[in-house]
């Protein structure tokens, strides 16, 4: 280390014999390497960095003298050491006039400086000089502090002197490609810096005779052509031509030859260029296309033993069959990539195979006939199993894009053969597209019903809740489905082991349709009450709702078991969940009623689904999400793939192939209308199966929360799920679930701005480290396209009582640097579950906890003391509402128990409102005499304004 440093500041000192040796340099690093220990080294340091700080102050130092500090000071920065001090003077060196001083000046600037730097301002006017000078020695030392360091405000200066820079014909090459890849460097942290009036002088360099001009402008206009495609269509008619020079007439440098491929990285950003553009209708344009085209496929006819040589050749191989199936018209080329696709996935090497079923699948996507890929389709299948899980994902991928109808049974059937022992992370996504082929390829009844069952037997967990959402969906929509969905859903839920999303399933489909099958054998009122009935107390509260809502929908259809279902109304009026107790009070209310017209109208058959996208293809979108190459192609999106048809109606015809997948509505929830109890889907859900990862460094800063940061922090302090944040560039929205001492919450950012917000980055900041442990599951995309969300898991688990809630800081660059601090609803009742008390046990307890300190009292005037809204604050607070206890029936008694890792706590509420007075007397106890101050601070803040609910 020491010698390579010490080569490297030598190398760097050109001139006389004096500047060369710099042998105060020299002897300082070998004292350095001389150093044995740690210690001794240390010791060194501190003497040389005393000395230079007294050179320093004490001034009037020739440009040599100001040169050799300033090397020492940056060779014990590369060695991991603290310099503090010499930053100015390292500045002072980029106005030398000698070259030498200037370049280890500029050196300085590079290491020492970023771009946020309250210095670096002081050297822009040195850097312009430069940039302007006839040396272009001194243009690259410019060029390269920029690079390195240069941010929004260095670029928007100096921009304009790069880009005269880049089209000066005066200009010598190697001063043009750095130009060139400054601008792209500048143009990726400030994409505005780029003026549109520049596009065709900048697209113009790209027939720079020389070719590592050519191929770093090709790198910006790459970059720029994203973005705005129409300001640089006329790249596309350059890199054809350019394209066609290299690969057909073979001009090019013998400098640029790779392993006998000549100037590969060049032709891989021609050939990815070209696919950002919609192919030219230009008859020449295309015959130079094709040529190029062909010669590239005749040069990978044979397979060179080099590995250099070969992996050079694949690049341009496999860029040239991405953009072949771009333009999509040259069917003899298809022909021909078809034929190597097939040998590419039967290939030994690991990332041939998985390069071959990537462009085979883009084959699938975009071909009109599938027969090319169908011969190849037991290899395909095969691939499932290959040792690589990216090679099986990609395998999965191919399969799903080369459904049709005459195949579709046999990778299904193939799928869920290997879904028993597929890989936990690709589970979800293979029954996520099992389930839209099942339902797109059925050609009867029977067959869709039988796989779907099957299907979420089989995949247990891993089935989301758009999967048998839309079975549900499905089977309403369809009169030939229900009677034998409804039988075959009684098998499942009858035996001895059935999963719960099952058990969901047959709670809705026998309480719509269990009265087509009541004559059946095996299938009376009885017994699907009985299977049912059985399955109650081993399932989640969800599934328990909505196997309630099956009963009452069973009190209207089957009189004969009435009194069976009025016994498990009573029972589960006595549960301790507060809204389970509360759905079968009422369903016990209902059923009792003298006349059966109430009864009637609530339990009347559902309607049918209404017309929307589908659930199932929206989460299948999503998890490829966005990329930020916009030549990038959807499995699972695109209009007129195989297995998508996004303008399918719910009602099936199953005496045909079936119209596309879609028309998901949700499923009522379990907190939504009684008449039919459905699951809410559940954060932790989707963390199922996943580890937690640490927390990333911790720099935002609590002491400046953002404007209008209040509004969505009060609202969601009652509320599981909605907007946290939003305005016209982005939204912020928040999902929320707390089980126990532990609570998953995800933010969900979307760019609701036309441009895409780069650099986006998320900092924690929790401010009760020590009592609420924080997890990061995933970061958020850097990179969010206009209209595209991203998101964030955060898992958090109350160690004990904490009374800061985290904070985070979100920053991006959406044509200049936005950052928002915002304040997370995560408080300490988030952890809280309601209890339910008898009248003597809860003044039993309210007795046995006492006065002070374990209690909290407090006088305060309220905002809105209404019976309704008061009630709906205490509820959103998690305490259980015990009704009758008080006997005042205007006073709210509650009762709930808070959860930490370090142990549980009672607690127990009485609110008295005093409507005269507007006035609140709140009392809270509790057996931790530090809960009382917390939640009666956070509930007279809440009472006392007029927060949104």
């Amino acid at each position: 280390m020491a010698s390579a440093a010490a080569a490297m500041f030598n190398r760097s000192v050109p001139g006389g014999s004096k500047d060369n040796s710099m042998r105060g340099l020299v002897s300082f690093i070998a004292d350095l390497r001389n150093a044995r220990a740690r210690e001794l080294e240390e010791k060194r340091i501190n003497k040389e960095l005393a000395n230079i700080r007294q050179k320093f102050k004490g001034g009037n130092l020739t440009g040599y003298d100001k040169k050799k500090y300033v090397c020492k000071l940056l060779y014990i920065y590369i060695l991991g050491w603290n310099v503090d001090f010499g930053h100015l003077e390292a500045v002072n060196l980029i106005s030398a006039t000698k070259y030498s001083e200037k370049q280890i000046g500029y050196l300085a600037v590079t290491l020492f400086l970023h771009e946020q730097h309250e210095l670096l301002h002081l050297v822009v006017n040195s850097i312009r000089k430069d940039l302007a000078d006839y040396n272009e020695l001194n243009n690259c030392l410019a060029l390269h502090a920029i690079a390195n360091v240069g941010g929004r405000e260095m670029g928007e200066a100096l921009a304009l002197d790069v880009h005269r820079l880049l089209i000066s014909p005066t200009s010598k090459p190697f001063v043009k490609k750095k130009a060139a890849l400054t601008l792209l460097r500048l143009y990726r942290k400030v994409p505005s810096i780029v003026q549109p009036e520049w596009s065709e002088r900048i697209i113009a360099i790209m027939d720079d005779p020389d070719m590592g001009v050519a191929l770093s402008v090709t790198s910006l206009v790459m970059t720029m052509a994203q973005d705005d495609p129409d300001a640089y269509k006329g790249s596309y008619i350059k890199a054809v031509q350019r394209l066609r020079k290299v690969v057909v007439d073979h001009e090019y440098s013998g400098d640029y030859v790779y392993y006998k491929v000549p100037c590969p990285w060049l032709q891989v950003k021609f050939l990815r260029l070209l696919q950002y553009f919609q192919p030219s209708e230009d008859d020449y344009i295309r015959q130079l296309l094709r040529d190029s085209l062909q010669a590239i496929l005749d040069n990978a006819m044979e397979m060179p033993k080099n590995v250099q040589q070969n992996n050079a050749q694949n690049a341009v191989l496999f860029e040239a069959i991405n953009l072949i199936i771009h333009l999509d018209t040259e069917q003899d080329l298809m022909v021909q990539i078809s034929s190597k696709l097939g040998k590419f996935i039967g290939s030994r090497e690991t990332n041939v195979r998985y390069l071959g079923l990537e462009a085979m699948t883009h084959l699938a996507v975009r071909t009109e006939t599938l027969d090319p890929i169908k011969k190849h389709q037991d290899i395909i299948i095969g691939s499932l199993r290959d040792r690589d899980i990216t090679v099986r994902r990609q395998g999965l991928d191919l399969l799903y894009s080369m459904c049709d109808a005459t195949n579709s049974q046999k990778i299904v059937h193939e799928l869920l053969k290997y879904l028993q022992s597929a890989d936990y992370a690709i589970r979800e996504e293979m029954v996520l597209k099992i389930a839209i082929l099942t339902e797109k390829y059925a050609a009867d009844p029977q067959w869709y019903v039988d796989i779907s069952m099957r299907l979420i037997a089989m995949a247990g967990d891993h089935v989301s809740d758009e999967v048998w959402q839309r079975v549900i969906q499905i089977v309403t929509n369809n009169d030939e489905l229900q009677v034998y969905a409804a039988q075959n859903i009684l098998k499942y839920c009858q035996a001895d082991t059935c999963h719960e999303t099952l058990v969901k399933i047959g709670s809705y489909i026998l309480g719509e349709f269990g009265h087509l099958i009541a004559d059946n054998k095996g299938c009376s009122p009885i017994e699907q009450f009985a299977a049912l009935q059985a399955k109650f107390n081993a399932t989640s509260p969800n599934t328990r709702a909505m196997i309630l809502s099956a009963f009452v929908k069973f009190v209207n259809l089957f009189p004969e078991i009435k009194p069976q279902l009025l016994q498990a109304f009573k029972t589960y009026s006595h549960t301790l969940d507060s809204e389970l107790q509360q759905r079968a009070c009422e369903y016990l209310a209902l059923a009792t009623m003298p006349t059966d017209d109430l009864l009637r109208t609530v339990c009347d058959e559902m309607p049918p689904f209404p017309e929307r996208a589908s659930a199932l293809l929206s989460r299948l979108d999503k998890k490829h999400g966005p990329t930020g190459d916009k030549r990038t192609w959807s499995v699972s999106a695109k209009d007129g793939a195989p297995g998508v048809d996004r303008n399918a109606t719910l009602k099936r015809n199953f005496s045909g192939a079936l119209p596309g997948a879609n028309g998901a509505a949700t499923v009522n929830g379990a907190n939504g209308t009684h008449t039919n109890g459905g699951a809410v889907k559940s954060p932790a859900d989707e963390l199922a199966g996943l580890d937690l990862s640490s927390g990333a460094p911790n720099m935002a800063s609590a002491s400046h929360l953002s404007p209008d940061w209040e509004h969505g922090y009060n609202r969601l302090l009652l509320q599981p799920e909605g907007v946290l944040y939003e305005d016209v560039q982005i939204q912020i929205g928040l999902r929320s679930e707390y089980r126990s001492e532990v609570g998953c919450v995800i933010l969900y950012f979307m760019n609701k701005s036309s441009a895409p917000i780069q650099s986006f980055t998320t900092t924690l900041d929790n401010r009760s480290a020590e009592q609420l442990k924080l997890d990061v599951r995933s970061l958020p995309d850097t990179t969010v396209h206009s209209g595209a969300q991203t998101q964030q898991m955060i898992m958090l688990e109350a160690k004990g009582v904490f009374n800061k809630p985290p904070t985070i800081r979100i920053s991006y660059m959406a044509g200049s640097l936005q950052a928002l601090t915002l304040q997370l609803p995560v408080s300490l009742h988030k952890y809280m579950d309601a209890a339910v008390l008898s009248a003597d046990d809860f003044f039993k307890r309210w007795k046995q906890i006492g006065g002070a300190p374990r209690e909290s009292q407090k006088i305060f005037q309220g905002y809105n003391l209404s019976t309704e809204n008061t009630r709906k604050i205490v509820s959103g607070f998690k305490w259980g509402i015990l009704d009758g206890v008080d006997p005042n029936a205007r006073n709210f008694v509650g009762a709930t128990v808070l959860h930490t890792s370090g142990g549980k706590f009672g607690c127990l509420m009485r609110l008295e409102p005093n409507q005269e007075n507007k006035m609140y007397r709140l009392t809270i106890r509790a057996t931790d005499e530090s809960v009382p101050p917390l939640l009666m601070a956070a509930m007279e803040d809440r009472l006392t304004q007029p927060y949104p609910l």
